[in-house]
């Protein structure tokens, strides 16, 4: 812990209780029905892995994610104001309100979202760090995946030909143990995911408690410097959810209710940085309860600012389109 500056490391509070901040407050404004949709998912308990993992990219390498993406959105850097715009489908949304929670997406943080589709990110993932290669850049590109979909066809794919070509990609496996119901050893043959890396000849990076974020930071950088080097490396990071798949799933609190009273009590990834920092800087609790108050102030004003931003017009929808 002496090599990270406290600076870093309020830093890094800062973006996880922002993030856990913002989706509680999405969760409420969801019930509101002032976010809309089919499905709503929530990055609460995952916050250290998004947070360790995008800590180690410069602004010029790339960045995508399925559709648990708020969180990864904020950690990029990202202003909390246009993501809940997009959220509640604005015209001042990142994406002009046209994708909504499941496709947040910013050009100018190279973040490429955002996808419905499970896995269908991935190829997408391979496609960006061809890119990388072919134009001889030193960029890499950070693609995360869900454990539930490490075993579609999409994943074999994408990992398969990142390491024919040695691509720049790191791919990380946020594994919460249920993929939307379903246990992973229910799903999967080889509960531990980091070893398809094997399978693919790829560097394996192992498992990184996902609820530390430096532990997280950690192991990313050195598989995002192997990767811009050599080719792709595939890490696990184990984590847990705190609400169902999406926001619909009503029964997921009651049916792992003890497992997640384990998780929330004893490896909540804030609480865990809080511990560090409150044994290494003593007196350091009124910075962190700022930090929490002003992290609180900027989510109320973003949905003030979603709130009060126009709703898109029919040009608005015909617009960014190939043909009008």
């Amino acid at each position: 812990m002496a090599t990270y500056k406290k600076e870093t490391l309020l830093e890094w509070f800062r973006q996880m209780v922002l993030i856990r901040l913002f989706e509680t407050r999405c969760d409420e404004l969801y019930k509101e029905k002032k976010i809309t949709g089919v499905y709503l998912h929530l990055y609460s308990g995952h916050e250290a892995v998004g947070v360790g993992a995008v800590a180690t990219l410069g602004p010029d390498d790339h960045l995508i994610t399925a559709y648990r993406d708020h969180g990864i959105a904020l950690a990029r850097g990202v202003h909390p104001n246009p993501v809940m715009a997009e959220m509640m489908g604005k015209t001042t949304g990142t994406s002009g309100g046209k994708g909504g929670s499941m496709h947040l997406a910013s050009r100018d943080h190279n973040f490429w979202g955002g996808y419905a589709i499970v896995g269908g990110h991935l190829p997408l993932a391979t496609g960006i760090a061809l890119a990388q290669r072919y134009n001889e850049t030193d960029n890499v590109v950070i693609s995360f995946i869900g454990d539930g979909a490490s075993n579609n066809g999409y994943f074999h794919e994408s990992l398969n030909m990142s390491a024919i070509w040695d691509l720049p990609v790191v791919w990380i496996i946020e594994n919460n143990f249920v993929g939307m119901g379903t246990r992973i050893e229910d799903a999967s043959g080889q509960v531990e995911l980091h070893k398809r890396a094997i399978g693919y000849g790829m560097k394996d990076a192992g498992r990184v408690d996902g609820q530390d974020v430096v532990a997280v930071y950690e192991t990313v950088s050195q598989a995002v410097e192997y990767a811009r080097k050599t080719g792709p490396v595939l890490v696990e990071a184990l984590t847990y959810r705190y609400k169902g798949h999406g926001v619909s799933d009503r029964s997921y609190n009651q049916r792992l209710a003890a497992e997640l009273k384990e998780w929330v009590e004893n490896r909540d990834p804030i609480q865990i940085l809080r511990r560090t920092l409150t044994t290494k800087y003593k007196g350091i609790e009124k910075e962190l309860a700022a930090i929490e108050q002003r992290c609180a102030a900027a989510v109320e004003e973003s949905v003030a600012f979603a709130l009060n931003s126009p709703d898109p017009t029919y040009d608005d929808l015909i617009n960014h389109v190939y043909v009008k």
